[in-house]
């Protein structure tokens, strides 16, 4: 896969609080870095998440283990995550915090880091969906669906079916039944950003069907998690659609 497509037009958070899925965002604090790049958004409520982060990334979180934190452990907490370069924290202050508190919003403050807020409930499946859309797919003509000219190029030179088979040729083996029913899942799993919750919605099925599943195309299929290989496994179920 050419890392460029990946790379192209990395949105600035800016542009990330500018799509329809933020409207009711409320940056509090880092004006001055509105114009870095989002790579990614997180949900993650543990405090010592920054060291699983390689930079870049927007966090979003319920304050859940913040409420429970001392002030001296939320002020590491903010610093921690603009040490590792996180792009931005997004507190949702409906359950567990009502404000953010003083001492996050001073030292986010001293840092010129984003910390942004959400007074009303939201879904953070939306949101995550909203902005990986927008990194992974960047904006271009409007008039041509989001890569389109990419899956005409596989198909025009050959090599779709070669594609396809290096991607989903596990799945494509199996008996029809089984085969239907974890290329279901993929899809839905791809098209809520493997949030577990939404994808058994979309399925109608339980959650603990999906964890199952999933745990079926690891071992099938390998490493699920790089932007790469979802967007990889993406064009093949696009193409297989399409007869590929």
């Amino acid at each position: 896969m050419d890392t460029a497509l990946i790379a192209v037009a990395l949105p600035t958070l800016r542009q990330v609080l500018e799509l329809p899925a933020f409207a009711g965002a409320e940056l509090l604090s880092g004006q001055g870095r509105l114009e870095a790049p989002i790579t990614w958004v997180h949900v993650a409520e543990v405090l010592d998440v920054a060291r699983l982060l390689s930079g870049g990334e927007l966090l979003l979180s319920t304050g859940l283990e913040l409420a429970r934190a001392a002030p001296e452990t939320r002020v590491a907490y903010v610093r921690s995550l603009a040490e590792a370069g996180v792009g931005g924290l997004g507190l949702e202050l409906v359950q567990w915090l009502k404000e953010v508190p003083p001492e996050m919003l001073q030292a986010a403050r001293l840092l010129d880091f984003p910390l942004l807020v959400f007074r009303q409930e939201v879904r953070f499946a939306e949101l995550t969906r909203a902005a990986h859309a927008r990194i992974l797919r960047p904006e271009v003509d409007e008039e041509e669906p989001l890569l389109e000219g990419l899956l005409e190029a596989l198909a025009e030179t050959g090599r779709a079916n070669r594609f396809v088979e290096r991607h989903l040729g596990a799945l494509l083996r199996l008996p029809p039944r089984p085969q239907s029913t974890l290329l279901a899942t993929l899809e839905a799993l791809l098209a809520c950003q493997f949030n577990i919750a939404e994808a058994a919605r979309r399925l109608g099925v339980r959650r603990q069907s999906v964890y199952y599943r999933l745990e079926q195309l690891r071992g099938m299929l390998g490493e699920l998690e790089s932007p790469e290989r979802r967007l990889g496994l993406w064009l093949a179920l696009e193409l297989r659609k399409r007869g590929g």
